[in-house]
Formats: structure tokens, C-alpha cells, sequence
């Protein structure tokens, strides 16, 4: 190639947004210059240039590795990837007379390699996104994350039916357990890790690949610090569920249960970060291929210890114990065995370095989830000061909306991703147009569950009870419940926005004064005063939500986005 044909190549090179490029350093398939040309024979006896995409053959003399080595060899390598190979994938090589012929192989195909490669050509096209483009991304990226998490639901839905053919004592043990390994592990560590949806999309948008892998061992040593002091609450809960509830033997059963559950906590921890690390490059299949093979075994594994070993309670417990450490089990030979391994550099004592850029934004979309789930949670046990047939239809909305949710919750995390990988890579108009398309497919979603919930209203009921006075309750309730997950919905696509531009602290504040402040004096107010009873505990929510989006859509108009850009430039420079 002459210089100035390496010249226009650079030139190319370093206007491409989001990639890193050292100017000085030829392409790979120059020769350097003392280099004398080769004759025919000697040109044949040359090794064929590699390419990145494709395995190298395997000769007979080479000596296998056998799979532990493998893993060993991947988990504790301490050699981050290198630079000049993240560029060699950013950059086409200059065909010349020695290139290749396979280097033009087409990696449109299906699976993980051509998926990455699809995803960092796609960050890094000169070209400008459009609404189709950017709606087709939202589908692709949501559809798997809305069954993965309906499968995950799964796993906690097996055991209440698994426990509740054994007795109503241990079924409301079962619940209380699920409550509090909700309020004190899983709702807050979720909340945490939501700092990677921003943290991790925007250091590959940007090309810091090697990056994403260190932010995510940084979370997974925070939230394994944390989980110490929720370990010993779990082990010595049994006195504090004895103050809640009024049976003994049910605060007793669930303090078993927790005791338990707390070998399952690292599986926790490390598949909500693994989660994130895998969504951030685009993989959102891989937990949905994940799930579908731990939920069969999570039946057949709760079936062999309640039933057939004997265990009955304790059984379910460890049945949840074993599949939610199988999880990041599968998720790690994912890595290793399938792909996403060209963002992990190994494990690396700078996980234990620069919290506070993490603290920063984990802390706030900690609020965010953690104030909205507990004022649902506020209103269950006010509404039991109605009845129990209130307390029944209540258990039933709030389950319908947690069903509900789980279309517009996955679509928040597929906006937010995208539009993180498009702020780290430097295109701002792009993020704009992806946050357009994401709010579009929110109030899609939202009208969508609206229409449902309204016309469905008294056959929905009936698939969670027979009794006609709860059936008659929940149905004149739900087209009230379903303008809140209207605005639900509508809410936390602005959650979503705002973790993309990696602004979560205006969110913790807003969640708080809307919930707390507003929603749930207006809810007291209207349930006991006015004596609306449940319709007036959704209607204070709905007036909450209404101002939850208000506010975080204001300000993602007026807010700059380009500092958004600059922020996570220095947050990937700060490593």
C-alpha cells in the first residue's frame, strides 16, 4: 500500500466515531520496507494472515488444552485484551496481493461472534439511525429480555407451587420469606447493578472493551461486600419475623427458608452482574437461552426434593438454592464456551479501585426501584384493614402488575443500553432518535396493557380465584390499576433514559418526593377518608407515577446530552 493511500486509511479511520486509533502504526498487512519480495515458492511457504473471525486450524502437533485449563486460563488471565486488536476489529484491513481469501467472509450468519460484530459495526457506521432502524433494535433487543424475565419469575413462582400443595402455614411462610429476601437482597441489589446498564453499554460503545469486564467485577465485589451483613440478618431473622407476624411457626419456617437461601446469594450477586456484562454487548439472547435451560431443571429439581426425597419445605428452599447458583454457572460457560469473551481481561486487582464513579450511579437507581417496589408493598398491608377479601383482591392487582411489568421493565433496560452504546460512542443526534423510538414503544406498550386490562377485567380474576366478592373487587379496581400501569409503563421507559445518559441521581429524588410525598398521603386520603378503599390507594399511585414522568421527561428534553458524551469520556478514561 503507498503512503498515501495509508494516509486516506488513517484519515477514515479517526473520523469514525468511538474508535480508538493510533495514527502511527501501519495496517497489518503492510510489509515493512527491508522486507524483500518473495517468489512464488517463498510467498506458499508463508503462514495465511489470521483473521480475528475466524478459528485458526488446528494441526496435528498441537497439543489440546483440556477444558479446566480452559476456564482457568480465561477467568485468570491478567493480560486485558489489546488495544491494537480492538482496532484491527474497528478498522478493514487494505486488501493487498498477500491478504487472505477468507477475509471476506461474510459474519452475517447466525450466533454470537456475527451478533458482536453486527453490534460494533452498527456503533460505529458513519451512516445516520433512523426511526425504522432504531424500532427494529428496540424489538430485537426487548423480545428476549421480556421472556428472560418471565422465566426468572418462574423460578420463585415454582416454589409458592410447589409449597402450597403442603399446607397454608407453609405457603405464608413461603410468602413472608419472598418479601423479605425481596425488601433486604434482591430488589435493592437489582437497583445497584442498574449502574452497569449505564457503566458497561457506554465503555463498548466507546471501545473499551476491556472495560466492561473491569466494571463488572467492580460491582460484583461491591455487592459481595454488602451481601455480609444481609447473611447475618437472614441467619438470626427469626426473632424480627416474629414481630411482624402473629404464628410463631410461620416466622420459624421462613427464617429457615432465608438460612438457606443464603448460599444462593453469590449466584445472585454474579448473575445480575453477569446479566449486564453480557448486555452491554448487544447478547441479550444469552440469559434468555440461559433461563430456558434452568427452568425445566428448576421444576424437575423442586419435584425430586419436596416430593419424591421427602423434604417437603426445606426442600424448596434448596431446590431455589441450587438453581439460582446454577444460573451464573451456565451464564459463565456462556462466556467462555459461546460468546463475550472479548470483553473480559481477566480478573484484576483494580476491581477494588474506583468505586465511587459506580457509588455514583448505583446509589440513585438503587432509589429508583427500591422506592417505587416498597410503596407497593406499603398499600398490600394497608389494604388488609379492609378485609380480607380487600386483602385478597389486593394480592391479586399487585400480581397482575408485576405480570404486566414485565414488558415495559425489559423495554426500559433494551432503551437504555442502546442508547448508552450510542452516547459512548459520540452520537448524540443517533441516542436522540433511539430515545424517540424507545418512548413511542412505551406508550405502545402502555395502551396495550390498558386495553387488556380493561376488557379482561372480570375473566382475569377468575384465573387466581372463584370467590365472586374478591372477582367483583379486583374487576371494578382494574381499569383504575390500568391507568397506573399506563403511567407505569411510560415511567419506566424515563428510568431507562436516564441510566443510557448515565443521569440516574435525578431519578433517586424525583422517585422519592413523588411516591412519599404525594402518592401516598393522596392514597391514605382517598382509601380511609373518602373511602374509596383500594381504588383510592391505585389513585394516589397514578397521581405519583403522573409526576415521576413529568418530571424525568422534562428534564430529558432540556438536559444537554452532549456532556452526557463528555462524562462518560472521562469515566472511560478514568478506567
Amino acid at each position: 500500500m503507498s503512503d498515501g493511500r495509508l494516509k486516506v486509511a488513517n484519515h477514515v479511520a479517526k473520523d469514525a466515531p468511538g474508535i480508538p486509533v493510533d495514527t502511527g502504526r501501519r495496517v497489518s498487512s503492510q510489509k515493512p520496507k527491508d522486507e524483500g519480495t518473495l517468489t512464488t515458492v517463498q510467498d506458499a511457504d508463508q503462514p495465511l494472515p489470521t483473521n480475528p473471525y475466524i478459528p485458526s486450524p488446528k494441526h496435528h502437533g498441537e497439543r489440546r488444552q483440556s477444558m479446566t485449563a480452559r476456564i482457568c486460563r480465561s477467568l485468570f488471565r491478567t493480560k486485558a485484551p489489546s488495544k491494537d486488536h480492538e482496532e484491527d476489529m474497528a478498522v478493514p484491513r487494505q486488501p493487498t496481493e498477500t491478504s487472505p481469501l477468507l477475509n471476506g467472509i461474510d459474519n452475517s450468519g447466525p450466533g454470537p461472534r456475527a451478533e458482536l460484530l453486527d453490534e460494533w459495526q452498527g456503533l460505529t457506521s458513519s451512516h445516520r439511525t433512523t426511526w425504522q432502524q432504531e424500532g427494529n433494535i428496540i424489538v430485537a433487543y426487548s423480545t428476549p429480555l421480556i421472556i428472560t424475565f418471565l422465566l426468572q419469575y418462574s423460578i420463585t413462582v415454582t416454589s409458592v407451587f410447589a409449597v402450597g400443595r403442603i399446607g397454608k402455614i407453609e405457603l405464608g411462610a413461603m410468602s413472608l420469606a419472598n418479601i423479605s429476601l425481596s425488601i433486604t437482597c434482591l430488589t435493592p441489589f437489582q437497583g445497584l447493578a442498574t449502574s452497569l446498564d449505564t457503566l458497561c453499554a457506554q465503555a463498548y460503545g466507546s471501545g473499551h472493551k476491556y472495560l466492561v469486564g473491569l466494571q463488572c467485577q467492580r460491582m460484583t465485589a461491591m455487592l459481595l461486600a454488602l451481601s455480609g451483613p444481609v447473611a447475618v440478618l437472614w441467619i438470626f431473622s427469626e426473632r424480627i419475623l416474629a414481630g411482624l407476624v402473629p404464628d410463631p411457626e410461620t416466622a420459624r419456617l421462613a427464617a429457615v427458608y432465608l438460612r438457606i437461601l443464603v448460599f444462593a446469594i453469590p449466584g445472585i450477586v454474579i448473575f445480575e452482574t453477569g446479566k449486564r456484562f453480557l448486555q452491554a454487548q448487544g447478547l441479550f439472547r444469552a440469559t434468555t437461552y440461559i433461563l430456558l435451560t434452568a427452568a425445566p431443571i428448576n421444576v424437575f429439581v423442586h419435584w425430586l426434593l419436596v416430593w419424591q426425597v421427602g423434604l417437603g419445605f426445606v426442600g424448596a428452599a434448596m431446590a431455589a438454592t441450587i438453581t439460582l447458583n446454577l444460573l451464573p454457572l451456565l451464564l459463565v460457560l456462556y462466556v467462555l464456551f459461546i460468546g463475550g469473551s472479548q470483553c473480559w481481561g481477566g480478573l484484576s486487582k483494580r476491581a477494588f479501585t474506583n468505586w465511587w464513579v459506580i457509588i455514583r450511579l448505583a446509589l440513585p437507581g438503587m432509589i429508583m426501584v427500591e422506592a417505587e417496589w416498597f410503596i407497593f408493598e406499603i398499600i398490600t398491608v394497608l389494604a388488609s384493614r379492609f378485609g380480607t377479601e380487600y386483602l385478597a383482591a389486593q394480592s391479586i392487582l399487585s400480581t397482575l402488575t408485576s405480570i404486566f411489568y414485565q414488558i415495559p421493565f425489559p423495554l426500559s433496560i433494551a432503551a437504555s443500553t442502546r442508547v448508552a452504546n450510542l452516547i459512548g460512542a459520540g452520537r448524540v443526534d443517533d441516542a436522540k432518535t433511539a430515545a424517540r423510538v424507545a418512548i413511542a414503544a412505551a406508550c405502545i406498550v402502555a395502551l396495550f396493557n390498558i386495553l387488556i386490562n380493561s376488557s379482561l377485567r372480570y375473566h382475569l380474576p377468575v384465573l387466581f380465584t372463584n370467590d365472586r366478592d374478591v372477582i367483583a373487587i379486583v374487576g371494578q379496581t382494574l381499569p383504575l390499576v390500568a391507568i397506573v400501569q399506563v403511567f407505569d409503563g411510560i415511567s419506566a421507559g424515563a428510568h431507562g433514559l436516564l441510566r443510557g445518559i448515565g443521569k440516574q441521581f435525578i431519578g433517586g429524588p424525583v422517585n422519592l418526593f413523588a411516591y412519599y410525598a404525594i402518592s401516598l398521603p393522596i392514597s391514605l386520603a382517598l382509601a380511609f377518608k373518602a373511602d374509596w378503599k383500594l381504588a383510592g390507594m391505585w389513585a394516589g399511585i397514578a397521581v405519583g407515577l403522573v409526576v415521576v414522568s413529568v418530571i424525568e421527561y422534562t428534564y430529558l428534553l432540556r438536559t444537554d446530552w452532549h456532556q452526557a458524551v463528555a462524562e462518560a469520556e472521562d469515566r472511560n478514561e478514568a478506567g
